[in-house]
């Protein structure tokens, strides 16, 4: 919350500067006509007292020039909800005559909304703190998607896992490779969670998995030794019957581009943690084609719990890039989708929830785990995994 206050500082900064600003210019404009000395005998106009009038202009600037930079610098630095894009815009707007002060209100709406909601928030988990409603029986495992990492002061899942342990959850995370075949992934992952049950000595774990990650963790309860030691598996935005646009790109791409990409790929994953990365096999398993066989292959197991999340785009060019640009794409292949995975891929297990929102934002395959940080109108992303979570705990898991 410290950061939520010192944003609201800067914020009330602008909005006093707004206001003093008016208030100055009509005291300034009521000197420089010499109404001063006409309705209220005070000082002279600018013509009988130049010097005057000057000194109090010069005060003028000075004080509105150290509240507006206060003020604007305090919020570039605190704001989540900014972004890029504002802060780029109020920069070179900024030097605009008008147009500035429609991006000065822009900010002032901007960091109003958001310190608003992270004050309901606080307050809201400061209610229900000793429920502990996250505080599931087996612990969380949260698992990334293809082509990222887990790292520690960069999390996959933003602002995710730092909601659900203040409701009492306990995490951990896969640590597996960014690009490797499901069935490899699954070795890796049935590793992690072999070193948590002996590491924690919990019986088993809820595996919340995004993406690819959603394929791994399925291949990992059904080929490898770990499925005792599974409760639940929630998969989100994964592409359970693959991705037709996969299939597309894969064919029309040149072979030696595709081992350029992969060799220029790997290379770079090795050097950020990935044991023996592989790119194309990683594209490979999200085909329409592979995803088909593996699911023929793979049996869910009775003694888990299964069930999946998915969304969609509203609109082309909704959301934030680069997804914004495949939507029209991938909707040419697959249908209704997140940007990169078509609608009908989503179901899975004995629960299905589809998420979306009015308008034409919608949400993307990066909003469903807060890779933007952005609070969305109409879906509040941090809530829903606390909901999710507490679903699970009350299903006894």
């Amino acid at each position: 919350m410290k950061r939520v206050r010192i944003c609201n500082f800067g914020r009330i900064m602008l909005k006093l500067f707004c206001f003093t600003t008016v208030i100055l210019s009509i005291y300034l404009l009521l000197g420089f006509f010499g109404l001063y000395q006409t309705w209220f005998g005070g000082p002279e106009g600018l013509k009988q007292q130049t010097s005057y009038w000057l000194i109090r202009l010069g005060i003028v600037i000075l004080l509105e020039n150290i509240i507006f930079w206060t003020g604007i610098i305090t919020v570039y630095l605190t704001s989540e909800q900014l972004g890029i894009r504002w802060r780029v815009l109020g920069v070179v707007c900024g030097w605009i005559p008008v147009v500035h002060l429609i991006m000065l209100h822009v900010i002032i709406k901007t960091t109003g909304q958001e310190v608003k909601m992270e004050k309901m928030r606080a307050k809201r988990n400061k209610k229900r703190a000793k429920q502990e409603i996250c505080r599931t029986k087996y612990p969380l495992l949260m698992v990334h998607g293809v082509f990222f990492r887990d790292f520690e002061h960069l999390n996959y899942w933003g602002r995710i896992p730092e909601e659900l342990e203040k409701n009492g959850a306990r995490i951990y995370y896969g640590n597996h490779n960014s690009a490797s075949a499901v069935r490899d992934s699954a070795e890796q992952l049935a590793a992690r969670v072999h070193e948590i049950i002996d590491k924690t000595g919990c019986e088993k774990v809820n595996i919340i998995a995004h993406s690819k990650g959603g394929l791994d963790s399925r291949a990992m309860i059904a080929l490898t030794d770990a499925a005792p030691y599974v409760a639940s598996l929630t998969t989100i935005n994964t592409p359970h019957r693959g991705c037709q646009f996969a299939d597309y790109l894969l064919n029309i791409i040149p072979a030696k581009q595709q081992k350029a990409v992969e060799k220029a790929y790997n290379a770079g994953a090795a050097k950020l943690g990935d044991v023996n990365p592989d790119f194309l096999a990683a594209v490979h398993d999200l085909t329409f084609e592979n995803c088909e066989k593996l699911n023929e292959e793979i049996v869910d197991d009775p003694n888990i719990f299964y069930q999946s999340v998915g969304s969609k785009l509203n609109k082309p060019m909704s959301g934030r890039f680069p997804l914004n640009f495949t939507y029209p794409l991938v909707k040419y292949f697959d249908g209704a989708n997140d940007g990169l995975v078509g609608e009908e891929s989503f179901p899975w297990g004995e629960n299905y929830q589809f998420l979306t929102v009015e308008g034409k934002r919608g949400i993307s395959h990066g909003d469903v785990i807060d890779l933007n940080r952005e609070n969305i109108p109409g879906f509040d992303v941090r809530e829903f995994y606390v909901q999710l979570v507490a679903d699970l705990k009350n299903k006894g898991l």
